[in-house]
């Protein structure tokens, strides 16, 4: 079953790429995805396996629109404080791969211990063959990296933990 926010953050993927049209099948669900200035219908189908399939159901944007279907927030939800320990949870704004570094032959983005501002790259998840890169949000230290590298990760969970500085 595809899930309301994975169909945003696709959206949001597509629209960021110069790809023009995107297709995905999950289990019963075949999800066809068109950029709108293309002039072309967004289609959405579902088929059972188990039942005949159903007839597509086209929706027509309009060509002058350059907004998405759905909206998608551009910034993550600021990172909630641990009041007894003082840090915050940097994290996974998405479902894919977590790499600590841009390749395997450099030095990870951040250790323990690795000052970090709201703008600095602390690793990369990789989505749908996007290299996503994830700033921290907040001004801190790194005291302990909570996810290893090559480990597929889910949205929402947490990365890093920072101490506020």
């Amino acid at each position: 079953m595809i899930k309301v926010g994975d169909i945003r953050e696709l959206i949001r993927l597509l629209d960021e790429t110069s790809l023009h049209e995107l297709q995905l099948e999950a289990g019963e669900v075949k999800l066809i995805l068109k950029k709108a200035d293309m002039a072309a219908p967004v289609v959405l189908s579902t088929s059972h396996v188990t039942h005949a399939a159903q007839p597509i159901q086209e929706v027509s944007l309009p060509a002058a629109s350059p907004q998405p279907v759905l909206e998608v927030p551009k910034e993550r939800e600021p990172a909630a404080v641990d009041p007894e320990i003082g840090t915050v949870l940097v994290k996974s704004p998405m479902v894919g791969t977590f790499y600590r570094s841009s390749s395997p032959s450099t030095a990870p983005y951040v250790d323990q211990g690795s000052k970090v501002t709201e703008k600095s790259v602390v690793c990369i998840v990789e989505a749908m063959k996007l290299m996503n890169e994830i700033e921290a949000d907040v001004r801190g230290e790194i005291v302990e990296v909570l996810a290893e590298n090559g480990q597929l990760v889910e949205f929402g969970q947490p990365l890093f933990r920072v101490k506020l500085a």
